[in-house]
């Protein structure tokens, strides 16, 4: 029996990619400086992984922005509007389809992004046309796999299946079915493992094929088509490991098994009680990978149960067929727990991390080969932290759980219709036709950060920190009042995340200095850690906003995280339902939106960027976490007067299944990100008649471009086509943060200017 390995975190230990990135995408690193980095990360990740034991590791798990778009690129779906003269595609291209803009070639709009499966991490959507053609045009991961044979690594070659590649693209231009271009697609799927079989000794005897898609409810033509796809790719000279993740295979289980691959890996994470039915299924002639180490979350193993999970399969099909793994790609933890020295010496012990989770791969697979008794100091160790963890009075808070008790019917509900609220609002709040507001945050320059590292270490007084904060505080109203803009934000200085800064300061959360985690391109977060019951202390943001709001006579909006947004953008406990722990932070947050108007605000924003994101896998399972996503942000949100207007903001979502639930949530406005889809997902407002107000993204903020007054304006003319006028805001379509005063600047003029050429256009057919 041998560990094998999915994929590991490639932003290196301490974000070296993200760095060089950057660095590349300002020109102060040529594109060789940015390979090398990408050489020496790869290098440092293979030796880790074959130190700690793993026989077989992945090669292709490495990507400077993105798997999926690596694969886009691999097989030559590069959109028109890119201008690709159908030759190797490069670096500058690649960023430019990533990210709208490179080094050298034109800026053009980027490709549209969303969330991988019900993980944080974002992938780049490919992009199909009828009759999209298909042609080997990217050879990264064979240059990879060059340097791992040349360094001795006993690699296992990554690809993404055909199945989930394409059902995971989006048909731009005449509809058709994607379906239609498996048979061309695979044609470079043949010539891909082909060239892998022939890379020689130490070459790719195995190739490690994801297709996630198998844990999700598909269609018959879709498995049919599965079934057509890998019985034509049996032909390649190497054996194919099927590899599933994220949730249980299900009515795909049967489909699944037959597929004439050598081998199959499952997710006993999130779905241990399949194993059963994959033993008696399993053909004689599979090997079956089991992913007993959680990839999704930090939380130390439970080894005694891991081992005798992997002794019952040995005892049905011997340990000569069987392999062991992490459920997933470790790409969704931080690289390594030894770097932090900040967490307390009892909680380090609960936890395990990327380099720790190979460590308890080994172990899993020594005790089977040597005896448990070779391992029995590390089990006895696991043991004792898991025990450790679920007696300690850290996680359990009486006065918690009383408080949630309390909670009744009229809690979660405001007190009027929204019909009844809005000219209550509008009144209060002198809003013109297409109001303009952003989202909350505005760059986070060095300066800021530095003066938040320095409060944090100490070296920056308390109240010389807060005259700082408030000093950018002051610059993001003036620059507002230059733009013009209708509803106004703080700007958000203090906050390091939208998550992490609220997790600071509520009771059950911990945190670390390295966890960060990839979250798209060269953006990484840094996950707080919900280890017990949570309570908010003392107020979070209300001095922060009231300075702000007294600065101006515009209406500033409270900023808040949603309770479904920081459980999903958290590392959450695993001892007690999602549910419950989602509830303890909406009473939290429930008190602080309360201060908040107590203190004369009179707009509160909490957003809910992951609520979509959460979303089970499985259809029959969303309405029960539906159900429980938006009681806890009606239980935030439900306590304040009719006339304290309520947003939330939503990120990179398909709305259409959901729009219902969403409708639920009862928000007066809702923002949204949609100008990398040209509106598109605004249809789902449309068919469902979304009662409330809408704020459609028209700037998008993760790319460096900047819209012009005609983009805007054409993308609200797009929007009000579907949503009446007088219930459209013009905003960007997220915060920020993450671009610069220089971009920012220009932007939110031109969206002034645009809202002020839609309110003479519209004008007439408001008032009518």
């Amino acid at each position: 029996m041998l560990a094998h390995n999915l994929g590991f975190p490639r932003i290196g230990a301490h974000r070296e990619l993200k760095f060089a990135l950057e660095q590349y995408w300002r020109g102060e690193i040529d594109r060789e400086g940015l390979e090398a980095t990408g050489r020496e990360l790869r290098a440092a990740h293979w030796r880790r992984q074959q130190e700690a034991g793993i026989a077989l590791i992945p090669v292709g798990d490495f990507s400077f922005y993105d798997q999926m778009l690596d694969h886009s690129a691999m097989f030559g779906v590069v959109p028109e509007r890119f201008g690709w003269d159908g030759k190797e595609i490069d670096l500058d291209l690649y960023f430019r389809m990533a990210r709208g803009r490179a080094p050298s070639g034109e800026p053009v709009a980027a490709c549209e992004m969303t969330k991988w499966f019900d993980t944080n991490y974002h992938y780049l959507v490919p992009e199909v046309v009828k009759g999209q053609r298909f042609a080997l045009s990217s050879r990264k991961l064979f240059h990879e796999v060059a340097e791992a044979k040349a360094q001795g690594i006993p690699f296992k070659p990554v690809l993404i299946g055909p199945l989930t590649w394409l059902w995971l693209a989006k048909v731009k231009g005449e509809s058709f079915d994607r379906l239609e271009l498996l048979d061309e697609l695979l044609a470079v799927y043949d010539e891909i493992l082909g060239q892998l079989a022939a890379l020689g000794a130490l070459g790719a005897e195995w190739v490690q094929i994801d297709e996630p898609a198998l844990v999700l409810d598909l269609p018959v033509a879709w498995q049919q088509a599965c079934e057509a796809a890998y019985n034509r790719l049996q032909a390649a000279p190497v054996k194919l490991l099927l590899t599933t993740y994220f949730g249980g295979l299900e009515d795909n289980l049967g489909l699944a098994l037959s597929l004439p691959t050598a081998g199959i890996h499952v997710d006993l994470v999130r779905a241990p009680s399949q194993l059963e039915a994959v033993l008696d299924r399993l053909p004689p002639y599979k090997t079956l990978s089991l992913g007993l180490i959680d990839g999704r979350n930090i939380w130390r193993a439970d080894l005694d149960a891991a081992l005798d999970t992997l002794e019952s399969a040995v005892g049905r099909i011997g340990a000569d067929r069987l392999w062991v793994g992490p459920s997933c790609s470790l790409l969704h933890v931080p690289v390594d727990l030894a770097s932090e020295d900040q967490i307390d010496a009892e909680l380090r012990t609960w936890l395990s991390f990327a380099e720790q989770k190979l460590g308890e791969l080994g172990v899993l697979a020594r005790a089977i080969v040597k005896g448990p008794d070779s391992v029995a100091s590390q089990l006895a160790a696991a043991r004792a932290a898991l025990t450790a963890r679920r007696t300690s009075e850290r996680t359990h808070r009486p006065e918690v759980a009383e408080r949630l008790a309390t909670i009744d019917d009229a809690m979660l509900s405001r007190r009027s219709p929204y019909a009844e609220r809005r000219p209550l609002q509008r009144s209060r709040l002198e809003l013109p036709l297409f109001p303009t507001t952003t989202i909350g945050s505005f760059p986070q320059t060095p300066e800021i950060r530095k003066a938040r590292h320095d409060y944090k270490a100490g070296t920056l007084p308390e109240a010389d920190y807060v005259v700082r904060m408030r000093e950018e505080i002051a610059l993001c109203v003036r620059k507002q009042d230059e733009y013009g803009l209708d509803m106004y934000v703080h700007g958000e200085p203090e906050r390091n995340d939208m998550v992490e800064y609220f997790g600071e300061l509520l009771e059950g959360f911990a945190f670390t200095r390295f966890g960060w985690v990839q979250s798209y391109g060269s953006r990484c977060v840094k996950p707080p850690i919900i280890f017990g019951d949570v309570s908010r202390p003392a107020p979070m943001t209300v001095d922060w906003i009231t300075y702000a709001q007294s600065l101006t006579d515009k209406p500033m909006k409270g900023m808040l995280t949603g309770p479904v947004t920081i459980l999903n953008w958290s590392f959450v406990r695993d001892d007690q339902p999602h549910a419950d722990t989602c509830t303890q932070i909406a009473l939290a947050l429930r008190d602080e939106v309360l201060d908040l108007e107590a203190a004369g605000i009179r707009a509160i924003q909490i957003d809910e960027a992951a609520l979509r994101e959460g979303l089970p896998l499985r259809r029959r399972d969303w309405q029960t976490y539906l159900d429980w996503a938006v009681r806890a942000f009606r239980l935030t949100t439900s306590g304040v007067r009719d006339e304290t207007q309520i947003h939330t903001h939503m990120c990179y979502s398909e709305f259409n299944d959901i729009i219902a639930s969403i409708a639920e949530m009862d928000a007066d406005v809702i923002t949204i990100e949609t100008s990398r889809s040209q509106m598109e997902l605004l249809d789902a407002f449309v068919d469902f008649e979304y009662p409330n107000e809408i704020g459609p993204g028209v700037y998008d903020i993760h790319s460096p471009n900047i819209p012009s007054v005609e983009q805007i304006v054409e993308l609200m003319r797009l929007a009000a086509q579907r949503i009446p006028t007088e219930r459209l805001w013009v905003n960007p379509d997220c915060g920020l943060k993450t671009r610069g005063w220089a971009e920012v600047d220009p932007a939110l003029h031109n969206l002034v200017e645009a809202a002020r050429r839609l309110r003479e256009e519209f004008a007439d057919q408001a008032a009518g």
